[in-house]
């Protein structure tokens, strides 16, 4: 399958601990980090030290409640978001061998789909764990800006990337969060009463999904759906892509320069061209993303979550892949910085569930967590 760049020898199993697996840009003492690339797993030294980040699932480790599995693949450097991998093989989508298992999370994502774990830790510089979650039929957390420490965790885009957790169902997230932030809690936060639903341009089926699940939680008493509008996403989504690019382009051009002809094909094109950005250009789209930040602010004073797809459509097949990136609908949330939740709803019409996008102001994981619970169940029935 693919989905263990490392798969550690028999750690403690059992329904009381708890499985993890940790994507393999986030540093685990006396292991190699190799971000999913052929060209850093050939010089790299094993790390000296944990990720900071590591430090409530070695805490629950030691307490005999939890296990790492192994280090997970993903895509290279984490800069792609069909998950496909030429070095390690490419994780299988369980639902549908075909499709793309998404990036660049893809390892995490599998591993808890395909149920070899319970918890996995994954990165989103801009929809990296919104992304494999949806592909795969799993929930996934985009973490607040600056919530979980970066430290020992190899960066893409430093001003974008966060840390985050992803598991078969929004307890095991939640979970996942927790080990994550110890002392954390979602369970006794009070949901969402008011969701706003954006509509960015996305097929039909994915759309009548997204409003079946959020008609279901208003009938169920949850909450009310109002519409809001974000007059500034295409603009901020141009931005995210300027950011991104500028900061993979400076995190990475030493490799390049060195290996490009080691990197994926598709990995090495796209940091080329991301050569060519310009400091007027960046300076341009920060500014854009200050008004950004400042409309999410102003919508998210008014409702309590924004609800939208994390995807425009499904999930496309492995020969398809270059056309990932033009389906999410993730990257203005990696701008404004605040938590972004995606969880799977049914689509009767669909061939693969929807995932609904839940994105909530910093801080707010709890809200986003329990009104994603809610969710669930009222999909469920």
């Amino acid at each position: 399958m693919s989905t263990f760049i490392l798969r550690l020898p028999s750690p403690p199993t059992g329904p009381a601990v708890t499985r993890i697996a940790v994507k393999d840009l986030i540093d685990m003492a006396g292991l190699p980090t190799t971000c999913g690339s052929q060209a850093i797993a050939d010089r790299a030294s094993p790390a000296t030290a944990d990720a900071p980040c590591l430090a409530g699932i070695r805490a629950a480790e030691r307490s005999g409640t939890a296990a790492i599995v192994g280090k997970v693949n993903m895509h290279e450097l984490a800069f792609g978001v069909s998950g496909i991998n030429p070095w390690f093989g490419t994780p299988t989508n369980p639902l549908d061998p075909d499709l793309v298992p998404g990036g660049s999370s893809s390892g995490s994502a599998v591993a808890v789909a395909s149920g070899d774990a319970d918890v996995a830790l994954g990165s989103d510089t801009g929809g990296s764990v919104r992304i494999p979650a949806a592909c795969c039929g799993v929930v996934g957390l985009k973490t607040t800006k600056g919530r979980v420490s970066l430290e020992g965790v190899s960066l893409l885009a430093g001003s974008l990337d966060t840390v985050g957790p992803m598991g078969a169902t929004v307890a095991a997230t939640g979970l996942g969060m927790s080990l994550l932030e110890p002392g954390f809690d979602w369970v006794s936060a009070a949901p969402a009463a008011r969701i706003g639903r954006f509509r960015p341009p996305a097929d039909g089926w994915v759309d009548a999904a997204i409003d079946d699940a959020l008609d279901r939680y208003r009938e169920a008493g949850h909450g009310r759906i109002v519409e809001v509008d974000l007059p500034g996403w295409d603009a901020a989504t141009a931005a995210f892509t300027a950011i991104l690019g500028a900061e993979a382009w400076a995190t990475n051009k030493d490799l390049w320069a060195a290996s490009a002809d080691q990197l994926s094909p598709d990995v090495a094109v796209r940091l080329e061209g991301c050569s060519s950005i310009t400091a007027e250009q960046v300076a341009e789209a920060w500014a854009t993303a200050r008004r950004w930040t400042a409309e999410m602010d102003r919508v998210l004073a008014s409702v309590d979550v924004v609800a939208l797809p994390v995807l425009a459509s499904a999930p496309t097949p492995i020969a398809d892949a270059s056309r990932m990136g033009s389906l999410r609908l993730t990257g203005p949330f990696n701008v404004s910085g605040g938590p972004a939740l995606a969880l799977p709803v049914p689509s009767p019409s669909g061939p693969v569930p929807a995932s609904l996008q839940l994105a909530g102001p910093s801080g707010s994981e709890d809200r986003l967590l329990a009104t994603g619970s809610l969710m669930e169940q009222v999909v469920a029935r």
